[in-house]
């Protein structure tokens, strides 16, 4: 029956055969001037789709050598992550972290990172500020952002941008030490007043997840009402003030030295989960660059066989003609 059809579609073109030239004939046959574009989209698909192929592969080495850097940054900070968190530790055990505290002024610290490609780990210490911003709005109470990182920045712009008193950003140019982060907190506490400090960051758990985390730094002087009230604070009075200091200069040191001490803590945190995040969003990526490839090989396969297939019938059908 192939052989039927194959000798039907021969018999089409047996009109043009009618020549003193069998060349032009076979040409003619070959080469029928009805359908010349046929031929040019088929050479046009097969080629869109090798250049697609081509990008796909491109894309693939770079989300690939991407995953390679951000792996060797994340063991770099890891390190320091986790020495890091020995610092804040006795603050807590001293002064406690208190979240449920009511105070008027509230200072939202948000830590972001300053590039993309990390999943969704901006968004979420976005979402966990703006929470925290609406659950302690009052008539009476003043609410503040912070704003570390570009990508925290550009989304709390678009509908906060009054309540913005403060934006850092480009925090990890340099390495980050503690020197440096100690500047940035001395800034926010000499720039902003505030009754609390929320630092909302992400805690690095494992490259594959991190927890959204919100850690309180109160004033002198709301520590010093919380342990006059016999709270969670209350077992400060039960420590002897050595020296010439006073309770309130005492108190004032330590809350600097909690907040830098935090702040440090915090960025590290983050920027470990930024790295992490980043490996994981690289390598799926690199694993759906895999999977389009293979999907592109196989359409490029089936486009090549099937002009294939479209010349040798054109060519039999040809070769049918002569022979009838």
């Amino acid at each position: 029956m192939a052989m039927a059809a194959l000798r039907r579609e021969g018999r089409r073109f047996a009109t043009p055969l009618i020549s003193p030239n069998p060349t032009n004939a076979l040409r003619s046959s070959l080469i029928p001037s009805q359908e010349p574009v046929s031929s040019g989209v088929r050479c046009i698909s097969t080629q869109v789709v090798r250049n697609r192929m081509k990008s796909v592969k491109n894309i693939q080495k770079i989300t690939k050598a991407m995953k390679m850097v951000a792996a060797s940054k994340l063991r770099a900070i890891q390190t320091k992550t986790e020495n890091s968190r020995g610092l804040w530790q006795p603050f807590t055990a001293l002064l406690g972290d208190t979240p449920s505290v009511d105070v008027k002024k509230n200072v939202i610290v948000t830590i972001s990172s300053d590039k993309g490609l990390c999943g969704g780990i901006n968004s979420t210490s976005v979402k966990i500020s703006r929470a925290i911003h609406k659950l302690n709005s009052g008539p009476e109470k003043e609410n503040k952002y912070v704003v570390l990182g570009e990508k925290a920045k550009a989304q709390l712009l678009r509908d906060s941008k009054k309540d913005i008193e403060l934006i850092m950003t480009e925090l990890q140019k340099n390495p980050l030490n503690y020197t440096q982060v100690s500047v940035i907190a001395d800034d926010i506490l000499k720039n902003v007043e505030f009754d609390a400090l929320r630092i909302v960051y992400n805690k690095f758990q494992s490259v594959v997840a991190f927890l959204p985390t919100m850690s309180t730094v109160l004033s002198p002087e709301v520590v010093e009402r919380e342990a006059e009230a016999g709270g969670k604070l209350g077992e400060l009075d039960s420590y002897e003030v050595e020296g010439a200091e006073t309770k309130a200069e005492v108190l004032q040191n330590l809350a600097e030295f909690q907040f830098s001490c935090v702040m440090f803590n915090a960025v590290l945190e983050n920027a470990c989960s930024e790295q992490g995040a980043r490996m994981s969003a690289m390598d799926s990526s690199s694993r759906n660059a895999g999977d389009m490839l293979d999907r592109l090989t196989l359409t490029y396969n089936r486009t090549r066989q099937a002009s294939i297939t479209t010349e040798l019938i054109e060519i039999i059908s040809g070769a049918s003609a002569l022979e009838g």
